[in-house]
């Protein structure tokens, strides 16, 4: 099929990604849902479906049939994703309309008189491409937020609640519904903010560059897991129940470690996690734990990553509330006036007490560093020189830590 005598399916495809480009401007133009997606998603998932959309129809032009159920699956599983991330099911139809029809004026640019069969047959092609992509597109979203309102208010959220609160399981033994596992493995997830989050500020842009992090976090740990988890994760983070039906190594190519860093790379921020694994009974007094730890994490200047209780043992039972803790956080007081010197104290400790190292560091003299040490000890009367002392030292600085601020 020519258009001005030039064929027009060999000609669309050398055009796609420049047509492509156009679209998506448009998109962004006419389209304010679309102008607040975060750019990632714009350039990313977007753009790739525009020009699949452009070479199915050139494809379809050149064999003059319809589309197939299988050449629509990346509509459908696009349009699952947008339902997921809340984008308006009218806004994905109008940007399939906007995109065929720009589609079509490409197609028959510069037609002649001559070419007026032609024209109406490549209209009518686009009008059943049209209808074929907005009953694929709308059938699969309306499924994806079918499952997503299920999942929220059917039985694996009402389990969730259950091993939360320490409420009865005897309403999920039943053989053919939801059960509990034996055992689970309990997370605590702090998710840092993505770039598109921060860039947007707030609104509805900020809404779906939250809404794509947790999607993502949560397939990761669906993939880990060979079926969907239990999650209750908003932005900033939350908890997670994964059925631990055997062994879950903590550090291999496969293990907790490595699952942590997969997710924290797929959404594109940082993730800090506590883990600890539990019977039904205990995972209420798990999540409690894991969530202190996390909260030790940040206090300690820990980078992100996978954590457990004996990562942080002495951390731990040092944030437990007493006098002694409060009595070896004062022991540093005088030093609070001179940040300088608390600083220096802090580094000179984890670098293993080495002035030069510390100096380089501290971008200083190693005499400096000699006389700041001098201070330290004349203001607190502790010495890091001396083995006692360093080790009072050590624990006044984790019980600083340790206790949150006011």
């Amino acid at each position: 099929m020519s258009i001005a005598g030039r064929p027009v399916a060999s000609s669309l495809r050398a055009r796609v990604p420049a047509l492509a480009r156009r679209v998506v401007a448009r998109l962004l133009a006419d389209l304010p849902v679309y102008a607040e997606l975060p750019h990632e998603e714009v350039s990313g998932d977007i753009a790739d479906i525009v020009q699949h959309n452009l070479r199915l129809f050139a494809d379809l032009v050149e064999c003059r049939r319809p589309a197939t159920d299988a050449e629509l699956a990346q509509q459908r599983d696009s349009a699952a994703q947008r339902a997921e991330e809340g984008v308006p099911l009218d806004a994905i139809l109008t940007a399939y309309q906007v995109g065929t029809t720009m589609c079509l004026q490409e197609a028959v640019e510069g037609a002649l008189p001559d070419d007026l069969a032609a024209v109406l047959e490549i209209t009518e092609h686009i009008m059943v491409v049209q209808q074929q992509l907005t009953s694929a597109v709308s059938g699969a979203y309306l499924d994806a937020r079918r499952i997503l309102d299920s999942q929220e208010h059917g039985g694996r959220h009402a389990l969730m609640t259950a091993l939360l609160t320490g409420e009865s399981l005897e309403r999920f033994t039943h053989p053919a519904g939801l059960r509990p596992a034996a055992r689970y493995l309990t997370m605590t997830l702090v998710l840092g903010p993505h770039p598109d989050e921060q860039s947007q500020s707030s609104g509805p842009g900020a809404d779906v560059a939250a809404r794509r992090k947790i999607r993502r976090v949560r397939t990761t740990l669906d993939h880990f897991a060979g079926a969907p988890v239990l999650t209750a994760l908003d932005a900033s983070g939350g908890t997670v129940l994964l059925p631990a039906t055997q062994p879950l190594p903590w550090h291999s190519a496969n293990g907790l470690c490595a699952l942590v860093d997969e997710a924290a790379r797929t959404a594109g921020v940082p993730i800090t996690a506590a883990a600890e694994i539990a019977e039904p009974v205990a995972v209420a007094a798990a999540v409690a734990r894991n969530t202190e730890i996390v909260g030790l994490v940040a206090r300690t200047g820990r980078p992100p990553g996978l954590y457990r209780l004996s990562d942080v043992l002495l951390e731990y039972q040092l944030s437990r509330p007493s006098e002694a803790l409060r009595g070896l956080a004062q022991l540093l007081k005088p030093l609070e006036a001179k940040p300088e010197l608390l600083h220096t104290l802090e580094t000179y400790l984890a670098l293993g007490l080495d002035r030069r190292t510390t100096a380089t560091a501290l971008h200083v003299h190693p005499n400096t560093v000699d006389y700041r040490i001098r201070r330290i000890h004349s203001l607190t009367g502790l010495s890091p020189a001396r083995p006692t002392d360093l080790q009072h030292i050590s624990a006044a600085l984790v019980a600083r830590r340790s206790i949150p601020p006011p």
